[in-house]
């Protein structure tokens, strides 16, 4: 069985943000002089446009605690450059609204901010933007428009559209079923180096679903993506050792990749 997809809001945000060489238009509204000195320094050496305070900015906005004093100045530095389009600020500003940090949880405000990113081809954006049509969050359900969105993002190389568009092409959702182009972009995204896109095209390999079934080529594949960690892939390359298939029968291997996975949560 496939692997539930994961969470189609795994943005990949800080390798997007650092693609990114935009300088900062403003400051926040606040005086630096009446915030703590860390987060006063960065908002003002980001407004100067430092790229390396504003990186720490907004890694500060995803990864900080909401709760903590210095949210409400960092978010207020954030929320200055919006306004003038910057694709960063943009994003993460999204990012917060999707998930209620700092800002209250507001589907149709992140909506927004991924509307203009996904009309001038920002991948990230159409991507989240597609989560959204396709789960009616902030918008009206639209699987259509979904699919769409996510065939843009995919022709970019981007992984999670890749799993996202083959996981509608696997259900029939938005589109007609077809499997064949189910793995076809499965394939996309585990040569890109996704473990769970790796592991569910293993699966197609070993069920021959839209391909040749091959145990050779489902052990390949789920080798790949067990040796990133990946649960499901570590049980199944236990489960081919298990049985011999596309592998030597090996026991000892086979209760190795069980432990392993069973670590990992599996």
């Amino acid at each position: 069985m496939l692997a539930p997809r994961r969470a189609l809001f795994l943005f990949s945000l800080l390798s997007a943000i650092f693609l990114f060489i935009l300088p900062a238009f403003c400051t926040a509204s606040q005086s630096p002089a009446a915030l703590p000195p860390l987060i006063s320094d960065l908002v003002s050496r980001a407004g100067a446009g430092d790229s390396s305070a504003q990186r720490q900015l907004f890694q500060f906005l995803i990864h900080g605690d909401p709760a903590s004093p210095d949210f409400p100045s960092a978010l207020a530095w954030l929320r200055s450059l919006a306004p003038h389009d910057d694709p960063r600020a943009e994003l993460v500003l999204a990012y917060l609204y999707e998930r209620g940090r700092g800002p209250p949880r507001d589907y149709a405000k992140a909506a927004e901010n991924h509307q203009a990113l996904a009309l001038h081809d920002n991948h990230v954006a159409q991507n989240n933007r597609a989560f959204l049509y396709q789960n009616g969050l902030g918008v009206a359900k639209n699987l259509r428009r979904a699919f769409e969105l996510y065939l843009a993002s995919a022709q970019q190389n981007d992984p999670n559209a890749q799993c996202n568009l083959a996981t509608m092409c696997l259900n029939g959702s938005g589109v007609d079923r077809d499997l064949n182009e189910a793995a076809h972009w499965f394939r996309a995204a585990a040569n890109l180096g996704d473990p769970v896109a790796q592991h569910d095209l293993a699966v197609f390999y070993s069920e021959g679903m839209g391909v040749q079934p091959s145990d050779k080529e489902a052990a390949r594949w789920e080798n790949l993506a067990a040796r990133q960690g990946y649960p499901l892939a570590e049980s199944g390359l236990a489960m081919l050792f298990e049985s011999g298939k596309g592998l030597p029968l090996d026991y000892v291997s086979a209760y190795a990749w069980y432990s392993r996975a069973v670590m990992d949560g599996d």
